[in-house]
């Protein structure tokens, strides 16, 4: 259903249904675990969508983003430190800002040369400037800290109504009041005539240049406007874990975002916060369970990029639009088969992988190994037939619920054009 009135009712019901989940959240899930993860969450999101303004809105491949969320991070803990000897007086909950205005510097100074060029080229420049600024991570201990990095704490200066940002669940909501207002701010900016144009530069430079606009000028101001939320996702980032490495400017922390933003999807606005969450359900909490979390991670990205290539959003969208039309059900059993093959076919794969890291590590001390529950000996003959019979299930009837899914969509396919005629 759309509400098109005047005050815009639908975006009203959606902002307001985010907020109230995101103040429950911790209410339901009180496990510190569960309250970490959701912080991690929230800054993440902001990182993600600030680097979708750049890949989604404008086309701009970037291999350097976290440039700008690290030194963010970095200005903004030793602003923390100059809080704590008294040095400065500022308010903690305004520290983020601290990291904003630094990734704006930075996006000043680094986008007016990477932004000069698009396509592959900016790509490549984004990757040279990231790799310079983690090399002078190393290089100035004085600022950065070296290998070990910069260290703070938080709890700074005098408690305002009782909040001290010491327990988690201050800087949760700490977190999440930023994580909305940042993610308000990025949605406003897609309705601007700056972010409009964005989305033309992306889509027919050539043609944006025909009719008057500096394309070099709106890849740079969206560059900048980017850089200001990555550095607020850093500033939160450091008060979040008290803790700013060279990491935080690292290839690996550019390359994770890009994998979460194209998880999620960069055609839509959502896209990176369903990647953002997929993405650190991988690193904070399946890494807990087992040393092949980054193989899993990597085969899902392959799983997206060849089923899914418009992201998680796109899959969401579609069903949801078909849905409106009343044809969803058809697909009801369908699905359930393909669903049934593919967790067969999913465990198969688990076990596999997961004897073949317990064998490797070679502990005589524990010969049997345990997976869901059940304890087994990895290398007995029985574990590899019945994994191989699990597979052979999962291929077998996965190939069979391909063509059912695939005759059920032809069938909707049908329907549709029957009603458009």
């Amino acid at each position: 259903m759309r509400f098109d009135g005047p005050l815009n009712l639908a975006r009203w019901v959606i902002w307001g249904a985010a907020s109230l989940i995101i103040a429950v959240l911790p209410l339901v899930f009180t496990q510190s675990f569960a309250i970490t993860f959701m912080t991690q969450i929230g800054t993440f999101v902001i990182f993600a969508l600030s680097y979708n303004m750049l890949l989604g809105q404008g086309g701009m491949l970037s291999f350097g983003h976290a440039v700008y969320s690290g030194l963010g991070a970095y200005f903004a803990i030793h602003a923390l430190n100059l809080i704590g000897k008294s040095v400065i007086v500022f308010p903690v909950t305004l520290l983020p800002l601290v990291g904003g205005l630094a990734g704006v510097v930075f996006g000043l100074l680094f986008g007016y040369v990477t932004t000069k060029k698009s396509g592959t080229t900016f790509a490549m420049i984004s990757l040279g400037i990231g790799e310079m600024v983690f090399a002078c991570s190393l290089m100035f201990p004085a600022f950065f800290g070296g290998e070990a990095g910069v260290t703070s704490n938080r709890v700074v200066g005098g408690s305002f109504l009782g909040i001290t940002y010491g327990p988690g669940i201050q800087v949760y909501y700490l977190i999440a009041v930023w994580a909305l207002a940042c993610t308000v701010g990025m949605f406003a900016f897609t309705q601007t005539p700056l972010g409009r144009m964005a989305n033309a530069v992306r889509d027919n430079p050539e043609r944006a240049e025909f009719v008057g606009y500096d394309t070099q000028m709106v890849r740079f101001l969206t560059l900048v406007v980017a850089s200001f939320f990555a550095g607020v996702s850093g500033g939160l980032s450091a008060i979040n874990f008290e803790i700013v490495t060279a990491e935080n400017v690292s290839a690996m922390r550019s390359g994770g975002v890009l994998l979460a933003t194209f998880i999620g999807g960069t055609g839509f606005f959502f896209g990176p916060i369903i990647g953002a969450v997929i993405f650190l359900f991988f690193v904070v909490a399946l890494s807990a369970f087992t040393k092949a979390w980054l193989l899993y991670l990597g085969l899902f990205f392959l799983l997206t990029v060849l089923y899914a290539p418009g992201g998680i959003a796109s899959v969401i969208v579609r069903h949801l639009q078909l849905a409106g039309t009343g044809l969803l059900g058809r697909l009801r059993w369908p699905y359930a088969l393909a669903a049934c093959s593919g967790l067969l076919l999913l465990f198969a794969l688990i076990s596999t992988v997961e004897i073949i890291y317990h064998i490797s590590e070679g502990d005589p001390d524990q010969p049997m190994m345990s997976l869901a529950g059940i304890v087994f000996d990895p290398k007995s003959l029985v574990s590899w037939t019945v994994v191989a019979a699990l597979a052979v299930a999962g291929f077998v009837t996965l190939a069979k619920a391909r063509a059912v899914v695939g005759a059920g969509w032809d069938d909707i396919n049908d329907e549709l054009e029957r009603r458009r005629a």
